[in-house]
């Protein structure tokens, strides 16, 4: 044991020297000043500091590809240079309109304070130059660009109180004091082009704003966003199909709202992200700030604001991410429809012989459960656009309810909570970190948002050819709809502008009575036009593709909800089987009092007597009496629309009321 390591100079067992207990004592050989004593074991690492070990840690991504259209070997423009453009981008989207610059934007994190910042900045030579400056405009706002998941996650876990890595993998936040949108907080600017276009008044979601007052809040929010050390950019596109994407920038103060809007719009390749250059749409997200109470039009600390004609929406006041995805819907609602596409709210899948089918449905009408079928590709569960190309999904990912979710129920949703995965207000155990989604503390609206590709079958790209079925789904709490009614045409477009559902609501004295619910186009709080022109264009194409409308009612039979039972999901299930596979257009139809429905007479797997309402009511006259009340609920909803004309006449109008309840 004389001499191992004796060649390297360093050190030496010594077998003359004995130290405690008789082993041999190590002695040291003095080396070279200039030489390093150093492990052989490795290779040693080749840093200076823990920074630069930190550095060789982390790998530099960058496409390398040619911005499409150059020509020759050196055509493609440095990564530097490619970089300063897309900062210039950024700086231009949060110029203030009252100053001649953009605010001095950087790549990176702030908290990693090793790389000099380069300046980058935007002159608007339009606006006089003024002499005076801001402190603002002597800092740098980071921009923290397009970041991963893992990244992130960081930084929310860093910077955010409440955020947390669950059991599960996926991140849980916190929205803040809203933990829903705020629809009477949503303002849409009225000028001389949207005056016309858009539906105003009585029924409509849109809640005027003028043009001054726009930009009072867009000031607030661009002011409060470049006070910050760093924000959140993301650069990304809406709607699967090609020819008709749009493409978005979101520009948050929260990694929360970055990681939401990763998951729920579509995510740009790295060579899609290169050619990328000015947004079609741009929202500003400040809602850690509130709005100013004595701004005009203001009625609370909060305000959603949507600019059609500048393109862009301010969020002050509310952190709920949900705003920047029922916004954005909104804004689909009104440029699709200009280029003659119908955008909708639906759920929607397709067959293994290309069959697509579109799910329309209140909350509780089962439009998740049913458009979840293992047997079919999934192509969205929420937003939609029917073009000349077929349908595709605005989204790229789902944005799930949470509250009692269980693994047998809803195994597809439950699987999807993993590393990636947004969590909001949901509680968990603090030691092991595992959710309890029964747990309403925080919020009954708890919800889950992850890509889409987190569903086993969802179908990538999301696209679909003309849909075949068009499915009306109804949860009738007052018992007397029929389990599944075939439409035409005109009771399509009737039942379509209705949106009707009926809840279940407790009274004064505890019981709980059928209260109906009417939201136009299954969606009414989304909409940027009147009804009834969404209801014409899914009439259009449904005529111009051969689709077949059906009212599929998955709540009460054999009485309202008290008396009569639930319809069987197993039968609802049966029912759609038999809309996918066509055999339901073979069967044999019978027409019901005052609503005028097609009912068929027989379906494989669900009892016949079930499928004419009355056949289940014991009390005829009660049937009778609910049904005419039922009936004179959709008429006083109706009432709103009657009015309405597409071209000089009322034509149009006229036949759809004609498809109405009629006694």
């Amino acid at each position: 044991m004389a001499s191992n390591g004796t060649e390297n100079g360093e050190f030496s067992f010594a077998s003359n020297i004995r130290g405690r207990n008789g082993l041999s004592k190590i002695q040291t050989h003095k080396k070279n000043q200039d030489e390093i004593c150093h492990d052989d074991s490795a290779t040693p690492v080749k840093a200076k500091t823990i920074d630069e070990l930190h550095s060789l840690q982390r790998k530099k991504s960058a496409p390398t590809t040619p911005i499409k259209g150059t020509e020759g070997a050196f055509a493609a423009i440095s990564e530097e240079e490619r970089q300063q453009q897309q900062l210039q981008s950024i700086s231009a989207s949060l110029a203030s309109l009252t100053r001649e610059t953009g605010p001095k934007v950087v790549r990176g994190d702030p908290a990693r304070k090793s790389e000099t910042p380069k300046v980058s900045h935007v002159t608007h030579h339009h606006y006089a130059p003024t002499l005076s400056t801001s402190d603002s405009g002597l800092k740098f706002t980071h921009i923290l660009y397009n970041l991963s998941p893992a990244e992130l996650y960081e930084q929310a876990i860093k910077y955010e109180k409440g955020s947390f890595i669950t059991s599960g993998g996926a991140l849980a936040t916190l929205s803040g004091a809203k933990t829903g949108r705020s629809p009477r907080d949503k303002r849409v600017v009225k000028d001389e082009s949207t005056a016309d276009e858009l539906w105003w008044g009585k029924g409509s979601p849109n809640i005027e704003m003028d043009e001054h007052t726009f930009l009072v809040n867009r000031e607030r929010a661009v002011d409060y966003l470049c006070s910050l050390d760093k924000v959140f950019v993301n650069d990304q596109f809406l709607n699967w199909d090609p020819n008709h994407r749009i493409k978005v920038r979101i520009v948050s103060a929260r990694a929360y709202h970055s990681l939401f809007m990763h998951n729920m719009c579509i995510r740009p390749t790295p060579e899609e992200l290169e050619d990328f250059g000015t947004p079609d749409f741009t929202i500003y997200n400040a809602g850690q700030f509130p709005c100013n109470r004595y701004t005009h039009y203001m009625t609370s600390s909060t305000s959603i604001d949507l600019n059609l004609a500048r393109r862009e929406m301010v969020i002050l006041g509310t952190q709920y991410a949900g705003e920047m995805k029922k916004g954005l819907f909104s804004v689909m609602h009104y440029l699709m429809p200009k280029r003659q596409i119908l955008s909708l709210h639906s759920g929607c899948n397709v067959g293994k012989d290309g069959d697509v089918a579109l799910f329309f449905g209140l909350s509780g009408t089962g439009k998740t459960t049913l458009s979840t079928d293992h047997n079919r590709y999934l192509i969205g569960d929420d937003e939609h656009c029917w073009s000349e190309n077929g349908v595709s999904n605005i989204e790229g990912g789902c944005y799930a309810k949470c509250i009692d979710l269980a693994r047998e129920k809803e195994p597809d949703i439950w699987n999807a909570i993993k590393f990636g995965t947004v969590i909001e207000n949901v509680v968990f155990d603090e030691h092991t970190r595992e959710v309890d989604y029964s747990d309403k503390s925080v919020t009954e609206n708890t919800r889950a948002a992850y890509p889409i590709e987190y569903i086993p079958n969802a179908k990538i790209p999301c696209v679909g050819p003309h849909p075949k079925n068009v499915i009306l789904l109804a949860c009738d709490a007052f018992g007397v709809l029929p389990p599944v009614s075939k439409l035409s045409l005109a009771q399509t477009m009737y039942h379509f502008i209705s949106g009707y559902t009926a809840l279940v609501a407790g009274t004064e004295d505890g019981i709980k009575e059928p209260t109906a619910t009417f939201s136009a186009c299954f969606g009414a709080a989304f909409i940027m036009l009147h009804p009834t022109k969404y209801a014409a264009m899914l009439a259009e194409k449904m005529k111009q593709h051969g689709a077949t409308g059906w009212l599929v009612n998955t709540g009460w039979s054999g009485g309202s909800y008290g008396s009569g039972s639930r319809i069987k999901l197993a039968y609802t299930r049966k029912i759609i089987d038999a809309i996918h596979s066509g055999s339901l257009l073979k069967a044999n139809y019978v027409k019901t009092d005052v609503f005028g429905l097609e009912i068929p007479t027989e379906i494989d797997g669900v009892p016949s007597e079930i499928l004419d309402p009355v056949n289940t009511w014991s009390d005829k006259k009660a049937y009778k009496d609910t049904l005419l009340k039922l009936g004179g609920l959709f008429k006083k909803n109706f009432e709103v629309f009657t009015n309405y004309k597409i071209g000089t006449d009322n034509k149009l109008t006229e036949e759809i009321l004609a498809a109405g309840p009629i006694f």
